[in-house]
C-alpha cells in the first residue's frame, strides 16, 4: 500500500509503501535502518545520521546488543521520539542469566523501558518452551510483562530460519535476502507471508556486493511483506534511502538489466563478508580475503592493492586448514577454499596477468 505521509518536525509530503510485520500489527514504510555500521561513526555522526533518517521518514531502526555502542548511539538520538519509532535489537546470549542481563543493558543504552521486537541473534537452533535451555520461557516472561512487544529470531542458515517459521513460536524473522537470493530463499519469503511471520531483510546489498541501491530497492518493493533494514554508516548512503521518500525506485528496463548481470557475475558461492568466521586463528582477515576478487571488481579502489592489503592476502599462506572457519560460515561455505581462489586471483591482479 502506498501512503501519503507528512514527515514528523517537517513539512515536506513524502509517498512510501508501508509493510505489515506478519500478524504483530507493526506497520512501518518499507525503508528502515540497519544500525550496524554506526558502531564504526563517532557519535556526533552517528546521532545525526539516525535524527536525519526520522526525520525523513525512516520509523524502524534495528540494532543488536552485539553491535558495540550502536544501542546507545540509538538511545541518544531517538529517545525523545520513542513513541513514533519501532525499536528491533538482539541478544546472541546462551543462558536466560545472561539473556536477561542483555536486556537491561539494551534498555538501559535505547533509553527505554520496552522492546518493541526482541529477537535471539543469528541463532544457530530454534529455542523452544520445554527444551530445557529456559530460553523461550525468559523471552515468554519479558512479553507478559510488557517489557517486549514481539519475540524475534535472526538467522543465516535456511534450515533454521524454516523451522522458526514453521515452529509457530515467532512473530518475526531475520533473515539475508536480495535479488541474489536462492529459489529456496524466495520461497521462505513467501512461507512467512503465508504463516504470519514478519520478514525482516538483512544483507539486501549482499555485503556490499550488490552496488546498485536503485536496483536493491526495486527488487524488495516487489514484496508486500517485507521490510528491509539497509546497513548505514555514511551521509552518501543515508541520502539515495531517503530519496526513495520522495521517488520510489521502481522495476523497470535499466533495473531489470542490472539484477540479470550481476545475477551472472555473482552465481554460485560467495563471502558475503559477515565476519562469523572471525577469528582466524592464524589472523587472516577471512570476511575481506575470501572475497577479495569480487571487491577488486564491484567495488574497484586502489586501496585493495595497498601494502596492507598485500600483507593480508599474504597471510592466506599461514592457512593451517584446521576448518574452524568452515564450521562458523552460516551460509555453508568451503572457506579454505575460498581464500586459495582468492589468493592466486590477487596474485595474478599484482603480476599484471589478470585485469581488473
Amino acid at each position: 500500500m502506498k501512503i501519503l505521509r507528512l514527515c514528523q518536525n517537517c513539512a515536506t509530503i513524502r509517498f512510501m509503501k508501508t509493510v505489515k510485520l506478519g500478524n504483530t500489527g507493526i506497520e512501518v514504510p518499507q525503508n528502515a535502518f540497519g544500525a550496524l555500521p554506526i558502531q564504526r561513526d563517532n557519535v556526533e555522526t552517528a546521532v545525526s545520521l539516525l535524527q536525519q533518517a526520522y526525520r525523513g521518514g525512516m520509523t524502524f531502526f534495528d540494532t543488536a546488543r552485539a553491535y558495540s555502542d550502536s544501542e546507545e548511539k540509538v538511545g541518544i538520538a531517538l529517545s525523545d521520539v520513542r513513541q513514533n519509532i519501532i525499536i528491533a535489537t538482539k541478544t546472541g546470549a546462551k543462558t536466560p542469566e545472561e539473556l536477561m542481563e542483555h536486556f537491561e543493558t539494551s534498555l538501559k543504552l535505547l533509553k527505554t523501558d520496552y522492546v518493541d521486537i526482541y529477537q535471539f541473534h543469528c541463532a544457530d537452533r530454534v529455542w523452544r518452551p520445554g527444551d530445557g535451555t529456559g530460553m523461550y520461557e525468559c523471552m515468554q516472561k519479558l512479553k507478559k510483562e510488557g517489557r517486549i512487544r514481539h519475540i524475534g529470531i535472526t538467522a543465516h542458515k535456511i534450515g533454521v530460519a524454516e523451522e522458526a517459521v514453521d515452529s509457530g513460536l515467532y512473530e518475526t524473522l531475520q533473515f539475508p535476502f536480495s535479488y541474489l537470493s536462492s529459489p529456496r530463499e524466495l520461497a521462505l519469503v513467501e512461507r512467512c507471508k503465508e504463516k504470519g511471520v514478519g520478514f525482516i531483510a538483512m544483507k539486501a546489498l549482499a555485503g556490499g556486493l550488490i552496488t546498485s541501491a536503485k536496483a536493491a530497492f526495486a527488487f524488495v518493493s516487489q514484496y508486500d511483506n517485507v521490510v528491509p533494514i539497509w546497513g548505514i554508516q555514511r551521509q552518501e548512503e543515508l541520502d539515495q534511502w531517503l530519496s526513495f521518500f520522495d521517488k520510489p525506485a521502481e522495476m523497470d528496463e535499466e533495473v531489470r538489466g542490472i539484477i540479470e548481470k550481476d545475477k551472472s557475475e555473482l552465481n554460485g558461492d560467495f563471502c558475503r563478508g559477515c565476519g562469523y568466521c572471525m577469528p582466524c586463528p592464524q589472523g587472516i582477515v577471512i570476511n575481506q580475503c575470501a572475497r577479495m576478487s569480487l571487491m577488486l571488481r564491484r567495488a574497484p579502489s586502489k586501496a585493495w592493492l595497498s601494502e596492507r592489503w598485500q600483507q593480508a592476502m599474504s597471510d592466506i599462506q599461514k592457512c593451517t586448514g584446521c576448518g574452524k572457519c568452515r564450521t562458523k560460515c552460516p551460509y555453508e561455505l568451503n572457506t579454505p577454499e575460498l581464500l586459495k581462489k582468492n589468493y592466486d586471483d590477487y596474485q595474478n591482479v599484482l603480476a599484471g596477468t589478470v585485469s581488473v
